[in-house]
Order: structure tokens, then C-alpha cells, then sequence
């Protein structure tokens, strides 16, 4: 009985290791497969990746998003952190010149799903200066799911994308000169994972770089139903 006992407690433990680190799960994406639909997808990313270009805060603007289309099915929801766990990349050279350190000063490496209540928003990875931010700042990262924006706004950080890819293109490349082919009725568009991603480089109001990161736009940000459908 004992034994059993420790084995049932072993189970457990096990259990919930694994639903810590398990996906969250989240509403299926269910836009009808038409014309107007994926034109209204197109131009709904094309907005939130620009909107992003122009902020000083990736994290700020997926908060406005969130709570714009209702996410998490309220007023004023927060955007949080998971950390995935992991091996640390290592920076490239690169990155070191990009970020303005020697080869051998302390890089951090940290990787994130930001979610908003159980939607994965974007998955980020990040390389950043430890002695460039405070020692609150390093307290909060390594021991909380506080978002790297939100971790460093006292340095009132200034974004500068240097690449910029978009993924998805729910039209067909030529389809303004091409006949569109009938959606069938109840079929529902077929999403992608990853919508676009951004390179950038967060600089402090002093212009010294303290940050590098690479971050991947996720489905999820259009998991909202469209009013018309």
C-alpha cells in the first residue's frame, strides 16, 4: 500500500510538471473561407504589424489588441509571460555588435509565449544585457512571467526594427487579376501558425542597446469571431 501510495504522488508530481509547461488551449479560429474574409485577415494583420513597427513596445501594443478584440473576455486584460523552458541560444557574433558587447561580457537569453488569458499571442526570443538594467529589472526576469516590456519600462526603451517578414498572405499572389474561386459553404480559412515576425533591437532613452529580440506573430491574435459570419 505504501509503495502505491508513492507511486500515485510520483504520478502526480509528474502531472504537474507537464501542465505547467503543457500549450494553452485555446478556441479554434473558425472564419468562413471566402473573398471578403481573408481580405478582412489581411488588412487586420497588415494593421497590427504596423502598429507594432511604430511602437516603442511590442508588449503594449498586443495589451491595446487584446483588450480591443476581447481576448480574454474582458475589459482589461494584462499580457503575461510563459517561459519555455530550455536550452539558452547562445548570441551570434552579431548580436554582440548589434548589442555593443565585448565576447566575453554576460548575455542573458530568455524565451517566452505571451499569452492573453489562454491565447499564445506571439513566442519571443530574447538576448539582453544584464548590468544594463537595474537590479529590480534582473529580479523581476529571473524569478517572474512579467513580460520583458513591462520588466524594463523605467528606461523608457526605443524600439528599432531591422527585419521584418510577413508569413501569410491570405490572398493568392495575383488575385486582383485572376478570377476568385467559389468558397465552399461551412468551410473555414485555413490559418497558419505564424503570421509575420520582427528583428529588433531595444535601445535605452541614451541610445544604448541593452536588448536584442526575435519575435513570431501567432494565429491566435485573430481569435475573435468576425461579425458578419
Amino acid at each position: 500500500m505504501a509503495q502505491l501510495q508513492r507511486v500515485m504522488i510520483f504520478a502526480g508530481v509528474i502531472s504537474a510538471a507537464l501542465a505547467a509547461f503543457a500549450p494553452a488551449q485555446a478556441e479554434t479560429i473558425a472564419w468562413p473561407d471566402g473573398f471578403l474574409t481573408k481580405l478582412e485577415a489581411l488588412a487586420l494583420v497588415q494593421t497590427l504589424n504596423a502598429e507594432i513597427l511604430a511602437s516603442p513596445s511590442a508588449t503594449a501594443t498586443l495589451e491595446t489588441w487584446c483588450n480591443q478584440h476581447r481576448l480574454a473576455g474582458a475589459d482589461d486584460a494584462k499580457i503575461v509571460a510563459r517561459l519555455v523552458p530550455g536550452e539558452a541560444m547562445p548570441a551570434t557574433a552579431e548580436q554582440r555588435q548589434r548589442l555593443e558587447v565585448g565576447p566575453d561580457e554576460e548575455l542573458k537569453y530568455r524565451r517566452v509565449q505571451l499569452l492573453c488569458g489562454n491565447h499564445v499571442l506571439s513566442e519571443a526570443d530574447n538576448w539582453y544585457v544584464p548590468s544594463r538594467l537595474t537590479a529590480e529589472m534582473n529580479r523581476v526576469l529571473d524569478t517572474t512571467d512579467t513580460p520583458f516590456g513591462k520588466a524594463v519600462r523605467d528606461l523608457r526603451p526605443q524600439r528599432q526594427t531591422f527585419a521584418a517578414n510577413v508569413l501569410w498572405w491570405p490572398l493568392a499572389e495575383g488575385w486582383e487579376t485572376k478570377p476568385m474561386a467559389a468558397a465552399v459553404k461551412d468551410d473555414a480559412m485555413l490559418i497558419p501558425d505564424a503570421l509575420f515576425e520582427h528583428r529588433a533591437v531595444l535601445y535605452t532613452k541614451n541610445r544604448q542597446p541593452f536588448s536584442e529580440v526575435h519575435e513570431v506573430y501567432q494565429r491566435q491574435l485573430l481569435a475573435f469571431p468576425l461579425p458578419h459570419s
